[in-house]
């Protein structure tokens, strides 16, 4: 088997993970009903943009579609980020509430160990980079790093 062949199929396993990443964590939002308040919506969002575009880019790559999956993950990242952000900042005010003069070291901890997990929104970055990973060193101006 030829590098081009083995690279091709590399792209397409690393799109299609990616993809199922994204299909799994709209299962678990919808499972674990993440619809109490509009921002929890936000993560839908992110995973159904990027399972599109994912799809898209799965169906017909090109240079087009290979920008606009770039661009769209670099959102669903920092969507992730922002998730990881109100996960830890949700957990922190909770502990506030039931311990209002808890040490800051308590509140970290309880932070990152809350009952909102810390990882969950990290899923999205981990898809997001996965579809990053899948089009690495495919150029978009049009003239091909490799033969697809």
């Amino acid at each position: 088997m030829s590098t081009v062949e083995v690279l091709r199929r590399l792209r397409l396993f690393l799109l299609a993970l990616s993809a199922m990443l994204f299909v799994g964590t709209i299962l678990e939002l919808a499972l674990v009903n993440h619809t109490e308040d509009s921002i929890q919506w936000l993560a839908f969002v992110l995973a159904g943009v990027g399972l599109l575009v994912t799809l898209i880019v799965l169906a017909r790559r090109g240079p087009g579609t290979v920008s606009l999956l770039r661009w769209c993950m670099l959102v669903v990242i920092v969507g992730s980020v922002f998730g990881i952000y109100e996960h830890v900042s949700n957990n922190i005010a909770f502990e506030k509430e039931i311990q209002p003069n808890a040490t800051l070291s308590r509140l970290l901890w309880k932070g990152v160990a809350g009952a909102n997990p810390l990882l969950a929104p990290g899923t999205l970055a981990v898809a997001g980079l996965l579809s990053l990973a899948g089009t690495y060193k495919y150029s978009i101006s049009g003239l091909p790093d490799y033969q697809d």
